[in-house]
């Protein structure tokens, strides 16, 4: 490719003629100089691509639900091979971007003042499952927290270092938002990491087998990505939580990642649900935690009340929140000099509600006396004079619900922390 045979890109040219319905193979070894051609392509090549074969036969025989037919292994092969196949080398230096290559003219001033220029800190350098790959190499954080979900099952350890990996100082940003993804590290997608890092914990091993320490190391820095998207996107400080892309589409009557024409802000059923999402799973993860340290149950009793009073203001503030009782549906509102105006667009941010909901163990409940007395305490009026009540929840409030199998005694079930209650 380069003239003068030196360079980091090289490229093999064959020109082959395939007959119509055959097949031509070229067998092919990356080797130093000279290698091949005192070596060429014995039967160690064969048998090399032959060991390979048996080997990932072997793992995924391992791996692979036993009940799936021939064709259906070689289909979640297939899927996992895609998984593996978009880990890719990631490489952004902030810092450096903004300053230029010292060898290199000046970069233009206007990066200085650009998209990414707050987040000098961020120093990527790793390998890292990437959306896809066909193009250039990017992740999405919250892309990412989701193909984490099947590669635990074939590499648990890379999965839990990539949700500690985000987590780390020279990715979250020092106010607590983590990056997006390269065009805009600053855009706004729903808090799944918190889910996924959740959801990895309890995957990859059984009860009393579980990395405690992978879910403690997630749990203190999600505490302070929470406290980023409290102080930051609930702007009147009424638990109704805007700004960004939320939705699973984006699609609405503004674009929600940018100023509103209109002036004013949005609060968002979908931005809202999100938050109330992520305060369930951080109070099981802290409920789960507080098995063997105490100091965790403060937590939980924090993240309990938080997801209390965002349930509430959703359902109940100015009359109604965002709910419309005569549609039956949950709108997002715009907030424009003090006045609300429901945006009546039905779409999958009236649906996000439903996500908000995680079941609580009576048996762990009962042996946290802290957060056992909290809970009761919340339950007879203690938050905003609001009672959760125990039957079910209450239409115009989230809250929690008993469930009792029959033939249990009367302290055994579980609790349904609920956030949409209409």
């Amino acid at each position: 490719m380069n003239p003068g045979q030196a360079g980091t890109k090289a490229a093999a040219l064959y020109q082959v003629e395939v007959p119509g319905g055959g097949e031509v193979s070229l067998r092919l070894r990356l080797a130093p100089l000279g290698l091949s051609a005192r070596k060429g392509l014995s039967k160690e090549f064969e048998q090399t691509f032959r060991d390979r074969i048996q080997e990932a036969d072997e793992y995924y025989a391992e791996r692979l639900p036993k009940n799936l037919t021939a064709e259906e292994g070689q289909v979640v092969r297939q899927a996992y091979a895609g998984l593996l196949w978009s880990k890719q080398f990631y490489h952004y230096i902030v810092q450096d971007w903004l300053e230029g290559d010292p060898e290199q003219p000046l970069s233009p001033a206007s990066r200085a003042s650009g998209r990414n220029a707050d987040w000098v800190h961020l120093y990527n350098r790793d390998v890292i499952s990437m959306p896809d790959k066909w193009e250039y190499p990017w992740y999405a954080a919250r892309d990412l927290a989701f193909h984490l979900i099947p590669f635990a099952r074939i590499d648990p350890g890379y999965a839990k270092e990539q949700l500690v990996l985000f987590l780390r100082e020279w990715y979250m940003h020092p106010n607590g938002q983590l990056p997006a993804y390269e065009f805009n590290f600053e855009d706004v997608n729903p808090p799944v990491h918190a889910w996924s890092c959740w959801r990895l914990y309890k995957m990859t091993a059984g009860r009393g087998q579980r990395d405690r320490v992978f879910l403690s190391r997630c749990f203190q820095k999600l505490v302070i990505n929470f406290t980023w998207w409290v102080n930051r996107k609930d702007l009147e400080g009424r638990n109704l939580f805007a700004g960004g892309f939320l939705g699973l589409d984006n699609i609405g009557v503004f674009d929600r990642s940018k100023p509103l024409p209109t002036g004013g802000h949005l609060q968002q059923a979908d931005g809202t649900a999100w938050m109330a999402f992520f305060c369930a799973t951080m109070l099981s993860i802290a409920l789960e935690l507080a098995r063997d340290n105490p100091a965790a149950e403060d937590m939980a009793s924090k993240f309990f009340e938080h997801f209390v009073a965002i349930a509430d203001a959703m359902n109940t503030q100015g009359g109604t929140g965002l709910w419309d009782e005569e549609d039956g549906f949950y709108y997002d509102q715009l907030r424009v000099d003090g006045r609300t105006f429901p945006l009546k667009v039905r779409s999958l941010v009236g649906l996000i509600p439903l996500l908000a909901v995680e079941v609580l163990d009576d048996e762990l409940i009962r042996g946290l006396r802290g957060f056992k007395k909290r809970m009761d305490w919340c339950r007879v009026g203690g938050i905003g004079g609001q009672r959760l009540g125990c039957s079910g929840c209450q239409a115009g409030f989230g809250g929690v619900a008993e469930k009792r199998q029959t033939g249990q005694k009367p302290e055994a079930g579980h609790r349904l922390a609920v956030g949409p209650t209409r």
